[in-house]
C-alpha cells in the first residue's frame, strides 16, 4: 500500500501577529489629578507646620520656651569693653609722633577715663631722627590727658645707648617727660648710676636723678664720696 505524498495545508492565524494597542489616557489622566492635588496640598502642609512651630509654643508654659540672654553676666563684662593688640597714636607739643601699644586693654568702670594696659610700650620720635621708647608690664593711660602711668619692671630706653630701670613712673607724651619716684638703676655710655627717682625732660635731652643717687663712671671704680650729684 502506497503512502500517500499529499500534505494538509497549515493555517495561520493572521490575527495573533496584529499589534497591540494600549490606551494609556487614564493614566495620563491620573497623573496629572495627583500633580494638581500636589500644587494645592504641599503649601498647606508647609503652611500648617509652620503654625504648629509658631502657634503651639505660645500656649506651653514660660519654662519650656526656648531662651536668649538667660546666662547670668558679670557688672564688669557690662560696664566694661576691652580689646587684644591695641594701638593709640599721637602727636605730641611740637608735632612729633608717637603711639602706644598693648597687648590688650581694658576699660575701667566708675566713670574713670583711664584704660587698663597689659605689656604696654610707648615710643616717642624725634624731628632729628632719635627715639625714645618705654615699656612695662602694666599701665594706666589717659588719651584724653596723654598721660601713661607705668607699672611693674618700667624699662625705658633712648637710641643713644641709654637706659633707665625702675618700678613705675609717669609719662606725659604730650610734653615728652617722664619721672619716677621709685629706686632707678641707670646705664649708658658715661657708665651706671642708681638713684631714689628720676626727672627726664624733653624727651631724653635732660635727666635729673633725685638722691641719693650712685654714680660708678665708665673705666673708674666710683666716684668720690661715692657719689653723684643730683637733685636733693
Amino acid at each position: 500500500m502506497a503512502a500517500s505524498n499529499s500534505s494538509t495545508p497549515v493555517q495561520h492565524d493572521d490575527a495573533a501577529w496584529q499589534p497591540r494597542t494600549i490606551d494609556v489616557s487614564g493614566t495620563v489622566n491620573r497623573y496629572s489629578k495627583f500633580v494638581s492635588w500636589m500644587r494645592i496640598a504641599l503649601p498647606i502642609s508647609a503652611g500648617l507646620l509652620l503654625l504648629i512651630v509658631i502657634v503651639v509654643p505660645q500656649f506651653r508654659g514660660d519654662d519650656e520656651r526656648f531662651r536668649i540672654g538667660e546666662a547670668p553676666v558679670p557688672d564688669a563684662a557690662v560696664d566694661t569693653l576691652s580689646m587684644v593688640n591695641a594701638r593709640y597714636f599721637g602727636t605730641d607739643a611740637k608735632g612729633q609722633p608717637f603711639s602706644v601699644t598693648a597687648k590688650s586693654v581694658r576699660e575701667r568702670s566708675g566713670g574713670d577715663k583711664r584704660v587698663e594696659l597689659t605689656a604696654p610700650q610707648a615710643d616717642i620720635t624725634l624731628s632729628n631722627g632719635t627715639w625714645l621708647s618705654v615699656d612695662a608690664s602694666e599701665g594706666l593711660y589717659d588719651s584724653s590727658a596723654e598721660v601713661l602711668d607705668l607699672s611693674g619692671e618700667v624699662n625705658l630706653f633712648q637710641d643713644q645707648g641709654y637706659e633707665i630701670h625702675t618700678a613705675s613712673a609717669t609719662v606725659q607724651l604730650k610734653d615728652g617727660a617722664a619721672s619716677g619716684n621709685s629706686a632707678v638703676d641707670t646705664q649708658g655710655p658715661f657708665g651706671q648710676m642708681t638713684s631714689a627717682g628720676f626727672k627726664l625732660f624733653d624727651k631724653g635731652e635732660v635727666v635729673v636723678f633725685t638722691g641719693p643717687a650712685h654714680l660708678v663712671l665708665r673705666g673708674t671704680s666710683s666716684t668720690p664720696g661715692g657719689e653723684a650729684k643730683g637733685a636733693p
